[in-house]
């Protein structure tokens, strides 16, 4: 099932998870930001070649749209992150496929036509609570802000998903796609450089250590992961694709075990069977009530607006 590219871009994105925890004590966010993007331009330009397509596209609009709301999404989420207890930020931003879901509820309710699949919200509702019982988040009160900053960013990163599946049903390829958000990246990470410097670059040495091949594993967990992710969104039921986006907070679970020897408790582990129950039921669910050869733009409401 097409929807399960979701499943291995979680896996690569975990994987970049702990790639950017290391490199962190070497690089800034900005560095990491510009470099992930560098190398994602870089492998996915020979790609295109090799393949004899063509980085024109009829929805340059489209892209950047796309690009801004990614990049702003990203920083405010690193933003968070750097104020906020780390499992708080995370579960906070993992929001978004909630936002997904209660949009298609808007949308079908509001146009009548399209049907409201309350079991797949309801499973998507479900990994929430197997996140929060994972991460028990917490945040003080004056930490209220900060908070807010985490939902706009889950917000934000719903609206990028939802536009990369359009970009996806209107024939545009993942390549192209995740190519002008690379782009994107590598344009955020210079000014953010900047900006943090006070008007001058400030570049760490890439032969300190394993930094550069950190980075370079940033780059390619991160790019594999985005062409997944537009796959998953392009051709999969979306909100089995947002359901199996919390995949990511149980791989990276399992390699803060494995890399950082982080330990859970019950709660923990009752949240991870939690969301893996509920994703499996939920592309259950899709498989068994789709008709074999049914239209997409008949059962997606995304699709019908394209």
């Amino acid at each position: 099932m097409q929807s399960l590219w979701m499943l291995f871009a979680s896996f690569l994105f975990a994987a970049m998870g702990v790639f950017v925890k290391l490199a962190s004590e070497m690089y800034s966010t900005s560095e990491i930001v510009m470099y992930r993007g560098l190398i994602g331009v870089t492998v996915l330009y020979l790609l295109i070649r090799a393949q004899g397509g063509t980085l024109r596209t009829q929805f340059a609009m489209g892209h950047l749209w796309r690009s801004i709301i990614g990049v702003i999404s990203l920083w405010m989420w690193f933003y968070s992150i750097a104020k906020l207890p780390l499992a708080t930020a995370m579960t906070l931003n993992y929001l978004s496929p909630i936002w997904i879901a209660v949009w298609l509820f808007a949308h079908g309710w509001w146009h009548a036509k399209n049907r409201v699949e309350w079991p797949l919200i309801a499973a998507v509702t479900m990994s929430f609570v197997g996140v929060v019982l994972l991460l028990q988040p917490a945040f003080a009160s004056n930490q209220l802000f900060y908070a807010l900053i985490a939902i706009g960013s889950s917000v934000l990163t719903a609206v990028a998903y939802m536009q990369v599946r359009k970009l996806g049903l209107a024939g545009e390829p993942e390549n192209r796609v995740v190519f002008y958000f690379a782009c994107s990246n590598v344009v955020a990470g210079l000014l953010g450089n900047v900006v943090e410097n006070g008007g001058t670059f400030v570049f760490h040495s890439l032969t300190k250590g394993h930094g550069a091949l950190l980075l370079l594993g940033i780059g390619l967990f991160a790019t594999a992961a985005q062409v997944s992710m537009t796959r998953a969104y392009r051709l999969g039921n979306t909100l089995v694709v947002a359901n199996l986006q919390y995949t990511g907070i149980v791989f990276s679970s399992i390699w803060g075990v494995l890399v950082f020897a982080d330990r859970f408790d019950w709660h923990s582990w009752l949240g991870i069977g939690i969301i893996l129950v509920s994703g499996c039921a939920a592309a259950f669910y899709n498989t068994k009530s789709t008709a074999r050869g049914k239209a997409v733009a008949t059962t997606d409401p995304i699709a019908s607006e394209v």
